[in-house]
């Protein structure tokens, strides 16, 4: 038994709308025999995890897995809901999975639902370890892997004021993503995306982070501004930071001055021995040191966010009441134990420290670690209240005085801080700071949200709500138009029609496609970007205004989604290709992968869907959001079907294109109208105008706009590169197209049966990955249409033998009547273009299903040079070819 694969779909996929991880596990010898045949194994393992027994199972009903281990179920199953168990153990809810054979008899996946994804694979790693030991009657140390598997959470979680703030996004609808394994996230999407990491935004800069973090320059900062501060200075020595502290007067502080969470400060230092030990404690996290006046009164954490406070909690430190019985060290470990304490951040409150500063307060109060406390006795263990070193809080915002609210907010304002905690020392909080002698005693640029959102007295305060209020106001857009088009032929145009015609309208588009991603004008990855990685950089960039995301299949299945929800979803049609690849076998296979696109459609936005498809009320059952219908044929039921119930629809009538908005009928444009159309001969062309122009409805473009885009986006190189691209040579002609597939072939064919040419020349070649019986379909399509055809090979082969592709495509050609005089194997894609180019005669109109298409252009671009050195006839690219 062992895993073969382990998969991470972090956005919505084909197996759950939830993230998931899908694990491929060879389950070996153990397919023969169900779990009630394996010993004690069902009770040795519901009695290690007895909260397997609450598990529903495909039964319903709790109780249902254990039902079905008495039964008799099968390992794969058993690790499925092992893993599950394991992250529910940890805290984590989740309870989504399910188990299936991928091929006989033993390999199997398991895909479950998941919070924290490292936490979730090493869940997934154990559950397979745990369950190989129980089958071979070993011992299983369930506290030491729960242990390993904590810890793991601990480091990989994210911490509790990036948690909220994610929580808080994802409650709002506002599409949020972790990057990386830290507590950075994207908020948004496009033009309106903000970063944070835990509290800290991107507003500020660098320099206004780091004069926060410098307390000596903050505080001059405010000082020069009038703003209560203690007295004090920096020092580079213990002698200075002596003389600093005679000059103030004892008692003071010590405190590095590029520290965070207390680390140490020593505070309420009383004379020059414990200024030496205090010196020396700083002197371990910067080589500068602050000397203040200590500032006698309770620890004050203000939250400032934006303009106004939004929280205030009293800091107190950590301490331990007497029992009567056990020593301070003890009570410390006895508090540890509680629920509440972790050792980070994970966890409410963090445990309390018995170190080096803990010990020197001890002393202070006359006592040791080993002293017993009576009963009822409060013992502390710091001077300051810091969440980090154990430390507690009590809520107390309302009791904020209006003067030291303003002065919190002026204090952050003057460091430049969006977000702030400002640390004030009074004794009071409801008396101005000026009155009785409180300061502020630092400006925090991240402070931690902890001491609010889990308070030790007192309400919750939702600090990040007024966070996320801050960075997106009241009815501000937090993401930016996202279109997704998927299905199998005509994806790229109709990807590249829709961003021409938002550009057109001055709009920053964000394209992904076959041909590159694109932000505006230029290209920034070039390639075949049409998985969610690429749609994920075009989401990331701040210039982009809409996003339009060319979605292939192989990306849907292997990774998932690249976004949260679109605004439009586009399907163009289902047809034959890629089957037996990743699982995907059957039409029905694609069509239920390609459906993830239009379930992952905003309320309130469009799923475009072909009526002429025959998978169309499939995918009217699974879309989300209103559908709109496209047809090239006005008669076609399921659209009137559709309009009769109110139903937004484009369709063809005559030659026109109509747009039914669910009343009545207004004309867009003719068919002929459309360059890409070439005069209305190419279909398929018809059918990404429509598809495209119902997407642009779907954004509430007008009917001008529509228009405009239509009539302005060419079928050359520069708009449309690699789609029935046409190049007049002189005396013949040359077409450049991305046929693919069977499906695409047959477009191709349909428009060159509509054309004056003398002679029709194909140079042809299929993908390796396809099946046989897609290439050889391929061939017998080329068969019936050109009169020479030259066979070529791609250079990538996917896997098969050199000349296996065209040896495929040569018995279909030959089998369907073609003369084998009228056939040429050459395996090299640009030699057989050239070849077919210098071969061709006049009037001929030569075909190229190129699998370069950068490289084929340059051959032709060549050659017509070559041509134009002998002739003048060559003209540019065509427009009608009739």
């Amino acid at each position: 038994m062992r895993i073969q694969s382990i998969q991470c779909f972090a956005g919505r996929n084909i197996y759950s709308h939830k993230p998931v991880v899908k694990v491929t596990l060879d389950i070996g010898e153990l397919y023969k025999l169900p779990t009630k045949d394996l010993g004690d194994f069902n009770e040795r393992l519901l009695a290690l995890f007895p909260g397997l027994k609450k598990h529903y199972c495909s039964l319903g009903y709790e109780g249902g897995f254990e039902e079905r281990l008495k039964e008799g179920t099968y390992i794969g199953h058993v690790t499925e809901h092992l893993i599950i168990e394991l992250q529910n153990i940890l805290g984590y809810e989740v309870n989504y999975g399910k188990t299936r054979i991928v091929e006989e008899p033993s390999l199997y996946f398991i895909v479950f639902e998941y919070k924290n994804e490292k936490c979730a694979i090493e869940c997934a790693r154990a559950a397979v370890n745990i369950v190989l030991k129980l089958v071979r009657n070993e011992e299983v140390d369930t506290e030491a892997i729960i242990n390993n598997l904590r810890a793991i959470a601990v480091e990989t979680d994210m911490g509790p004021s990036t948690k909220a703030i994610y929580e808080e996004a994802k409650k709002r609808g506002i599409p949020v993503t972790r990057i990386g394994d830290g507590s950075v996230l994207r908020l948004g999407y496009g033009k309106y995306s903000r970063i944070v990491q835990a509290s800290l935004t991107d507003f500020p800069s660098c320099i206004n982070v780091d004069m926060a973090g410098n307390k000596q320059l903050a505080k001059r900062l405010l000082a020069e501004n009038k703003i209560p501060v203690p007295d004090g200075d920096t020092a580079y020595s213990f002698e200075g930071a002596l003389q600093i502290a005679r000059e103030i007067g004892f008692p003071v502080v010590i405190k590095p001055v590029d520290s965070n969470q207390g680390k140490g400060v020593t505070l309420n230092i009383k004379d020059e021995q414990e200024m030496e030990i205090a010196y020396n404690e700083a002197r371990k996290y910067s080589r500068v040191v602050l000397v203040e006046k200590y500032v006698k009164g309770k620890d004050y954490r203000v939250l400032v966010v934006g303009d106004r406070v939004a929280a205030v909690a009293e800091r107190r430190p950590p301490f331990v009441i007497g029992d009567g019985v056990h020593t301070v060290e003890e009570l410390v470990a006895i508090e540890n134990l509680s629920s509440l304490r972790g050792d980070d951040h994970e966890k409410p409150l963090t445990k309390i420290k018995l170190d080096a500063t803990a010990l020197k307060v001890l002393k202070d109060q006359g006592i040791g670690k080993d002293h017993v406390p009576s009963l009822g006795e409060r013992i502390y263990l710091r001077y300051n209240g810091n969440l980090s070193t154990g430390g507690t809080a009590r809520e107390c915002t309302d009791e904020i005085h209006p003067y030291n609210a303003d002065i919190a907010v002026k204090a952050a304002q003057i460091i430049g801080l969006d977000i702030a905690g400002v640390d004030i020392t009074t004794e009071d909080i409801s008396v101005p700071i000026s009155e009785n002698g409180g300061a502020i005693i630092e400006i925090n640029a991240a402070p931690g949200l902890r001491m609010h959102l889990f308070p030790s007295e007192g309400k919750t305060r939702n600090v990040a709500a007024d966070i996320l209020d801050m960075l997106f106001p009241e009815a501000s857009p937090h993401s930016i138009p996202i279109v997704s088009v998927t299905g199998t032929n005509g994806k790229t145009t109709t990807t590249r029609l829709i961003g021409h015609t938002l550009a057109c309208l001055g709009k920053k588009v964000g394209m992904t496609s076959t041909g590159g991603i694109f932000i505006g004008d230029e290209c920034v990855l070039k390639g075949d970007n049409t998985g969610p990685t690429s749609a994920a950089m075009v989401l990331s960039s701040k210039e982009v205004e809409v996003a339009v995301l060319e979605t292939a299949r192989g990306g849907i299945v292997r990774k998932g989604l690249g976004y949260d929800l679109a605004d439009v979803g586009v399907i163009t049609n289902i047809a034959e290709d890629h089957l037996g690849i990743d699982g995907m076998n059957t039409l029905e296979d694609l069509a239920f992968a390609k459906s993830l696109v239009v379930e992952a459609v905003k309320p309130g936005g469009y799923s475009v869907l072909n009526a002429d498809d025959k998978f169309v009320r499939y995918f009217m059952e699974r879309a989300k959001g209103e559908i709109i219908l496209f047809s090239k044929n006005n008669s076609n039921p399921v659209v009137k079907e559709h309009m009769q119930k109110g139903g937004k629809a484009l369709y063809v009538d005559k030659d026109t294109i109509f747009i039914y908005n669910g009343k009545t009928a207004e004309v867009l444009m003719s068919v002929k109208e459309i360059p890409i159309t070439y005069g209305g001969m190419i279909e398929c062309n018809i059918e990404n105008s429509l598809a495209a122009a119902s997407a642009l409805y779907g954004l509430n473009l007008s009917i001008e706009a529509i228009r405009k885009g239509l009539a302005t986006f060419n079928p050359d190189m520069e708009s449309n590169p690699g789609r029935f691209n046409i190049v007049d040579m002189g005396d013949f002609k040359v077409m450049l197209d991305y046929g693919h597939n069977p499906a695409g072939y047959l477009e191709v064919m349909k428009f060159l049966d509509k054309i004056d040419a003398k002679r029709l020349v194909g140079v042809i070649g299929m993908p390796g990955d396809r099946d046989d019986l897609s290439i050889y379909k391929a061939g017998e399509i080329c068969s019936k249409c050109f009169s020479k055809i030259y066979i070529k090979e791609d250079s990538d082969l996917r896997g098969r033998e050199p000349g296996e592709v065209a040896g495929i495509l040569y018995d279909a050609v030959i089998s369907s009547g073609t003369k084998k005089e009228n056939v040429e194997i050459i395996y090299s894609e640009d030699r057989a273009l050239e070849k077919a180019l210098l071969d061709a005669q006049p009037g001929d109109f030569v075909v190229m299903f190129y699998e370069n298409f950068e490289r084929a252009a340059e051959v032709v671009e060549r050659v017509r040079r070559e041509l134009l050195e002998n002739t003048d006839t060559a003209g540019p690219v065509i427009q009608n070819v009739g």
